[in-house]
């Protein structure tokens, strides 16, 4: 697999690959902020937890790898994030699947798991390009990957069926090999303040 399940360890953070021993933290962590509730986003409830991260490893059959987000100096899960969709015929991939306890937004955690994992595909699995995906409803989404540097390729009009019914029109972003030099510079930059 071109895509190898692996621990990247920053300055503020531990991603190591999910695994069953990380849902109690998870279930914890999910409910500071509750961000199932929100009809938008594709977060567990602590009760689907198990559920959740048993489908993520499965997914990591077939290439994806899925991490526990652990804060470096405290050792607490507070959420999850995964590369998925990995094509290693073409070198791309999508980064998504991303959810942090409520505490841990704006801290500057989004921003260096980001940068671990981006440093990872194309400085290590040279990338071709890193896909980016959310509901159009979510803007605070939309506004943390248009902060990385990712920029907007389009939107998918009634993209997939919600779990409501209701349809969800989809934001594609990408971050390509050759805008990652000037990606990297800024998001050190972000972490540097």
């Amino acid at each position: 697999m071109w895509m190898k399940a692996c621990t990247l360890i920053g300055n503020l953070v531990v991603l190591e690959p999910l695994s069953l021993d990380h849902v109690p933290a998870l279930s914890e962590a999910v409910m500071d902020g509750e961000g199932w509730r929100l009809w938008f986003a594709n977060v567990p409830s602590p009760d689907k937890m198990a559920d959740y991260v048993q489908t993520a490893m499965k997914a990591a059959k077939q290439g994806d790898i899925a991490f526990a987000v652990r804060v470096k100096q405290t050792g607490q899960i507070i959420g999850t994030t995964r590369l998925y969709n990995v094509d290693s015929t073409n070198r791309r991939l999508m980064l998504g699947y991303t959810w942090y306890a409520a505490s841990a937004r704006r801290t500057g955690i989004n921003t260096e798991c980001k940068l671990l994992l981006l440093k990872y595909v194309f400085e290590t699995q040279h990338a071709i390009a890193v896909e980016f995906r959310t509901h159009f409803f979510n803007q605070a989404s939309r506004t943390a990957i248009e902060r990385l540097g990712a920029k907007q390729d389009g939107i998918l009009r009634q993209h997939q069926i919600m779990p409501d019914g209701s349809y969800r029109d989809t934001v594609v972003y990408s971050i390509i090999a050759s805008e990652w030099p000037a990606v990297k510079c800024h998001l050190l930059s972000k972490l540097a303040r």
